[in-house]
């Protein structure tokens, strides 16, 4: 931490939109949705399908962003200081993800198996508890607002300090930057002053908002996923979900950089080797752990011969569904291991970038296998060009939300936390030890 380097003075710079992105990102959210309603008009089910898979996928790794700024806040982790805005951007992301949420509200028996079994299976009866429309509805509007609001109010305070007024000037009579600042440095209380207050708030929220996004994660994970074969059940499946989604934040974090160093050599020079090598060694060693976790949810339950239990293994490793599974599995851990084991690979963008696309590709795939499988409606498609299609219109928002908020706040965080005495320190202090 002591080798880190961190300039005593970094310049605010934005990122400028370019009208050949925007228009590509308006063509995917046209695609997309033009997609999403022509699959609805032939077949609801599968569109419905798609479109919770990519929520999750999307909606997952939005707010897993702002869980990685929150682990270097308790962490107190100076690797990332050039690359902690991109992280924050990420949470860009989650009101929209909120509106798009409430479509999903509406969902019945044609996606919900439980619903109708609850009236002769015994063994979905016993879950009644919670597996009831409105209680479903309740939590699923309630969590998420509450998550989704700690994490606006986490990205509050990490931009406060960058709000200072007399910074104005330097915006460039931008409108969009200088409402935004109005907005967000009411009752100034002064530069040093509010990096104090909001390192303190910070250091509070992180670990709140950890806690949070495990518990909310998990039952909108188990809800629109887990439920689908009600007598399945897996204690590490929301870990799976949102600890995957984790690694999707990292990985996401790592090629927004990759772009933004080919974009400006201001940021080339600022995300340098050494914080390009710390993500990449951070990719590669969450898809270990994302192997990891799959198979230790699969291997106890296979061996455990329980019929119930192998179930959800069985449904995704017939000749249908198999194929997909291990390209998932391929693409989510033995590409990024193998591609990232080396340490010249981490250092070269270009490389870092394809190798980040072919684990979320494969991520992406593992979202729609968690739900289609279950759902599958035997002689049809297992996945269509639709799928992808849809992926496209999600994938159009949040981009366009990262890219709003990356041009409308400095690109690298202006502000950096005083360092702070660890404990030991501290208490060697206290009592008059040299240290």
């Amino acid at each position: 931490m002591h080798d880190i380097h961190v300039p005593e003075r970094i310049e605010a710079r934005y990122l400028t939109p370019a009208k050949g992105t925007t228009l590509l990102l308006a063509a995917f959210v046209a695609v997309g949705a033009v997609a999403f309603l022509a699959l609805l008009g032939v077949d609801s089910d599968r569109a419905w399908q798609a479109y919770v898979a990519n929520w999750l996928f999307f909606t997952g790794i939005s707010a897993a962003g702002l869980i990685f700024c929150a682990a270097t806040v308790i962490t107190k982790a100076k690797w990332n200081w050039s690359v902690r805005r991109i992280s924050l951007s990420l949470g860009a992301f989650l009101p929209l993800a909120y509106l798009l949420m409430l479509p999903m509200l509406g969902l019945r028996e044609s996606y919900f198996p439980w619903i109708e079994k609850m009236e002769y299976d015994e063994i979905v009866q016993l879950k009644a508890a919670y597996l009831n429309i409105p209680f479903l509805i309740t939590r699923t509007l309630v969590g998420p607002l509450v998550l989704f609001t700690m994490g606006l109010i986490f990205m509050y305070w990490a931009l406060r300090p960058d709000m200072a007024p007399e910074r104005a000037g330097a915006e460039g009579g931008v409108a969009g930057r200088s409402s935004w600042r109005e907005r967000l440095s009411g009752n100034w209380l002064g530069q040093d002053a509010e990096e104090a207050r909001s390192w303190q708030k910070l250091k509070v929220l992180a670990p709140a908002l950890v806690l949070v996004y495990a518990l909310v994660m998990s039952f909108l994970v188990v809800d629109f996923a887990m439920t689908l074969e009600p007598h399945w059940f897996s204690t590490l499946f929301p870990v799976w979900y949102f600890m995957a989604a984790f690694w999707g934040a990292i990985a996401i974090t790592a090629l927004i950089m990759v772009l933004l160093k080919r974009k400006d050599p201001y940021f080339d020079e600022h995300m340098g080797p050494q914080q390009q090598h710390d993500l990449g060694k951070l990719v590669f060693a969450f898809s270990i752990f994302w192997a990891y976790l799959f198979w230790s949810q699969y291997i106890v339950q296979w061996y455990g011969k329980l019929p119930w239990e192998q179930a959800w293994y069985i449904h995704r490793s017939t000749p249908e569904w198999g194929p997909l599974s291990m390209l998932a599995i391929g693409l989510c851990f033995a590409a990024p291991f193998i591609l990232l084991m080396g340490r010249k690979g981490k250092l070269n963008p270009t490389y870092l970038g394809s190798v980040v696309v072919i684990a979320m590709i494969g991520l992406w795939l593992e979202r729609w296998l968690l739900i289609a499988p279950s759902l599958h409606v035997e002689g049809t498609p297992t996945i269509t060009f639709w799928e992808p299609l849809i992926g496209l219109g999600f994938l159009g928002l949040f981009a366009f939300s990262i890219r709003w908020f990356l041009s409308t706040f400095p690109v690298i965080q202006l502000w950096q936390p005083k360092p702070e005495p660890e404990m030991l320190e501290r208490e060697t202090h206290h009592e008059g030890v040299p240290v």
